[in-house]
């Protein structure tokens, strides 16, 4: 019964450490007149105003929707928390948190046969969350000493979908993106074929298909840009579990640079 008890506080404690951890992520909104956008910041160790510092771009999936501004640091937060990554790699982490009603990308899908069939489009009008993640993100990258030659995107599932537009509606912006299970228009991938990818899917996903990372890939390779692609054969829609456990996902996404 004692290690039993012991087991327990044990696993309590890390979880409370977990929790006190993501604390490190600062609270913020974003407000446009009657909109807001929650999001979390996480600033470098020893932060120094004085120093420029990379920028990673980071949008969660439909399911971390919501106002709380919390969810949206489920997955992938503790990636950037970890304390080798706080020390070889100082960055500006920004999170946002998509409104409930709202979707990062501009897609339409519906169900046949069990499936989901995503539509996306090349053109039209930003999403409201779009929209606003977009201004956040210049409106991050004019009050904090950001290097513009190291910004990046990326994303799991809706967020995925999210880094595909964001870059295409920014072209010129990001040095790298790395979406995971995520997809876009590929007749696109000619305004994104400046910035590098490290794009990843699960092979039995059976939320978002993994032919629609597979054909950007392959219209991304057509037109010349730097893509790497990660398919997980065994992986359904959590891909990004080993996404982020990848041992050169930061390395290499950190010496990017425009």
């Amino acid at each position: 019964m004692k290690k039993f008890i012991g087991i327990v506080v044990s696993i309590s404690l890390s979880v409370m450490t977990t929790a006190q951890d993501l604390n490190l992520f600062q609270k913020k909104q974003f407000i446009i007149g009657n909109d807001t956008l929650p999001y979390r910041l996480l600033l470098p160790e020893n932060y120094n105003a004085s120093k420029k510092y990379p920028l990673v771009f980071f949008m969660h999936g439909a399911g971390e929707r919501g106002n709380d501004n919390e969810k949206q640091l489920v997955h992938g937060a503790k990636l950037f928390l970890r304390e080798e990554v706080r020390k070889d790699y100082p960055a500006i982490i920004v999170f946002p948190q998509c409104p409930q009603n709202s979707f990062w990308s501009n897609v339409d899908f519906k169900m046949e046969n069990g499936k989901r069939i995503f539509g996306f489009k090349a053109e039209g009008e930003p999403t409201l969350a779009m929209k606003m993640a977009q201004e956040l993100l210049y409106s991050i990258i004019k009050d904090y000493p950001v290097n513009k030659r190291q910004v990046y995107a990326g994303g799991l599932s809706m967020g995925g979908m999210g880094t595909f537009e964001i870059v295409r509606r920014n072209p010129k912006l990001f040095a790298a993106a790395f979406p995971i299970c995520g997809g876009a228009e590929p007749s696109t991938a000619s305004v994104m074929k400046k910035t590098k990818w490290w794009v990843f899917h699960g092979g039995k996903d059976d939320v978002v298909p993994p032919e629609l990372s597979e054909k950007m890939v392959d219209a991304l390779k057509a037109v010349k840009a730097a893509v790497k692609f990660t398919l997980y054969p065994d992986a359904n829609h959590n891909s990004w579990d080993p996404a982020f456990a990848e041992p050169e996902l930061l390395s290499w996404l950190f010496k990017q640079k425009k």
